[in-house]
């Protein structure tokens, strides 16, 4: 009868000793995830990796020294984080609205990714096909040297500036034109390669001799007067271009399936503009568009004599 207590506490020892043992091993693989203390906080291994993960064009040989730089721009974050904890800045209005806007827009990427995750890699044929059909970015493939100006459509601007160009007008007369007409503008030159430019003017890029200057338009009002300086053919072949075509398969893809996925969304969801946004985007445009053409009018009314 004795023989039941004694079992009992051996059994009971042993759960301890097992849990004990679990215990030490928990701790020393926690104690292992941490990369650096920091006053009261601790910054872990997987904090590293992550950040070590987002950047960009970090070679394999130079990982453990990035690592290292990384972990050192951690401690100082986590300690002028800890100041700014210590004086109640994280409860003033800017800061809790840009770390909601930061929590949303993390959570919106990690939806769409989700959406995206299943997208099949394009196949061999479609790589193929998509080089075989742009011979001007691949086997014809050229680098321009290019002059450009370009801005926003400004009540018909374009119409007017494709006589300018008919008449020969150097681009510094044109951006003179475009200043006196209160047209705002980014002026750039530089070299290009073909894939660096939109793919519809590629062709008509290609089209031009040097020293020709033509008017692309596109969506939304944005005008480009660019001039072919010089060029050069560089082809590019097949298997160098077969990862980058695979990518921009791939990007295009994404783009469409992340398009239906909104166009669901909004569909499935009711969505209402209020106060100043009161008839969504539509309503904006056309306000935009009868302060302008308001604006045109004011500029031709003519003008009265001069007072004396």
């Amino acid at each position: 009868m004795k023989l039941l207590p004694v079992l009992v506490f051996a059994v009971s020892l042993l759960a301890l000793v097992h849990a004990s043992g679990c215990s030490k091993k928990e701790n020393a693989k926690a104690a292992a995830q941490v990369a650096a203390r920091v006053n009261a906080d601790e910054i872990t291994v997987p904090q590293v990796d992550f950040a070590l993960a987002r950047s960009q064009n970090v070679a394999r040989e130079s990982a453990d020294i990035a690592r290292r730089e990384i972990l050192d721009k951690l401690i100082d974050q986590q300690l002028v984080r800890q100041k700014a904890i210590e004086n109640h800045l994280d409860r003033t209005p800017n800061v809790i609205q840009a770390i909601e806007a930061a929590k949303s827009e993390v959570l919106a990427r990690a939806y769409l990714e989700q959406v995206t995750a299943a997208i099949p890699k394009p196949a061999a044929w479609e790589t193929r096909k998509y080089f075989e059909e742009h011979p001007e970015l691949f086997v014809q493939r050229r680098l321009f040297d290019l002059e450009e100006l370009v801005f926003m459509d400004k009540v018909d601007v374009a119409s007017a500036l494709q006589e300018l160009l008919s008449r020969g007008q150097s681009m510094q007369e044109i951006a003179d034109w475009l200043q006196s007409r209160g047209v705002k503008f980014v002026a750039n030159r530089g070299t290009r390669a073909a894939e660096q430019l939109p793919l519809d003017i590629v062709p008509k890029l290609q089209a031009m001799k040097a020293g020709q200057t033509r008017l692309f338009e596109s969506g939304g009002g944005r005008i480009q007067v660019i001039r072919v300086l010089a060029f050069k053919t560089e082809p590019m072949d097949e298997p160098t271009a077969t990862p980058r075509i695979q990518q921009y398969l791939f990007n295009r893809r994404s783009s469409e399936v992340i398009a239906r996925e909104m166009k669901k969304l909004k569909e499935q969801a009711k969505i209402e503009y209020a106060g100043e946004f009161s008839g969504g985007t539509a309503a904006a445009e056309q306000k935009v568009e009868a302060g302008a053409k308001a604006q045109t009018r004011s500029e031709e009314l003519p003008k009265g004599p001069p007072r004396k």
